[in-house]
């Protein structure tokens, strides 16, 4: 384990989102609504100054629908209403932007659930950064496990292992400088300090978040280690029937808890959960949401 590190490289950073699913809001937090509420599949489009663009995660596409099609991974569809049109998914977005889908070489995957993971066909020539933890216990699942695991195979692409670089065996561990306490360690994925992964496991095993600085503000991109910024800053956790689809319950409520610590001790830290709306409102990129996505 090397030295204390802060970040300390910059990259340009552009949250956006592609699809959304919903589900009733009391679920997800203590205090929530009755009502069905929104919940954006956030992704972040990263410019590296030495190695071009950088994905963390994809959010949704429509292969979801393929993918649910039939038994038992219908249940994820019903369970999980999802809304994405091909115009909201990542490789669209992209190009639309002047960024062939081509031209995108790294994917950092925080997990593998659906809303995750759903655009990665769309990147040919992209290497895929993961913890190991995340993806091994998925490899070996029945159909069913799997589903309720939250993971649709055929979302991965072709030779998906070859263009793997798990970090656990190619990045270094490092200690992070004690102004990211109670997060001790992390992972210096491109071995400049630019992008510093954060396991943030109970979610899912191997959850991956990012701590990065952009035009002088530092974020910590946390997945799901919360559903949304009232969750860590009040320190309120979802309802206990949620647990059957958690991983670890523990290790999401000690991450949950160590996110509430962090935000009280450094409030100047953007801490950005992917499903959280408030959060999409304030930095997605362009600032508007589309409500008129298709269901499929």
């Amino acid at each position: 384990m090397g030295d204390n590190l802060e970040v300390r490289t910059e990259v340009q950073l552009n949250l956006m989102t592609a699809g959304y699913c919903t589900h009733r809001e009391w679920l997800t937090i203590q205090g929530g609504s009755f009502g069905s509420v929104r919940f954006p599949a956030m992704f972040a489009y990263i410019e590296h100054p030495r190695l071009g663009t950088v994905l963390f995660d994809t959010g949704y596409s429509e292969r979801f629908f393929q993918a649910t099609s039939a038994f038992p991974a219908k249940l994820y569809r019903w369970t999980t209403p999802v809304y994405i049109c091909e115009e909201e998914t990542a490789a669209h977005q992209l190009r639309a932007l002047g960024v062939p889908p081509e031209r995108v070489q790294k994917i950092i995957l925080s997990h593998f659930h659906a809303d995750h993971i759903g655009g990665v066909r769309d990147f040919p020539n992209a290497e895929f950064y993961y913890l190991r933890t995340a993806y091994r216990p998925l490899q070996d699942m029945s159909t069913f496990r799997a589903t309720k695991a939250g993971f649709l195979p055929e979302l991965l692409p072709d030779r998906f292992g070859e263009r793997s670089l798990p970090i656990e065996e190619t990045c270094s561990k490092i200690s992070l400088n004690e102004g990211y306490a109670p997060f001790t360690e992390g992972y210096d994925l491109f071995g400049d300090g630019s992008v510093i992964g954060i396991d943030v496991s109970g979610h899912a095993p191997g959850q991956l978040g990012l701590l990065l600085r952009a035009t002088g503000q530092e974020y910590f991109l946390c997945a799901d280690a919360a559903w949304s910024t009232a969750a860590y800053a009040s320190h309120r956790l979802p309802k206990p029937i949620v647990k059957w689809i958690k991983a670890d319950w523990r290790q999401y409520k000690d991450n949950l808890h160590r996110l509430h610590v962090l935000h009280r001790q450094r409030p100047e830290l953007l801490i950005i959960p992917t499903h959280c709306r408030e959060a999409e409102q304030r930095y997605v990129l362009g600032s508007e949401i589309k409500g008129d996505a298709r269901r499929g």
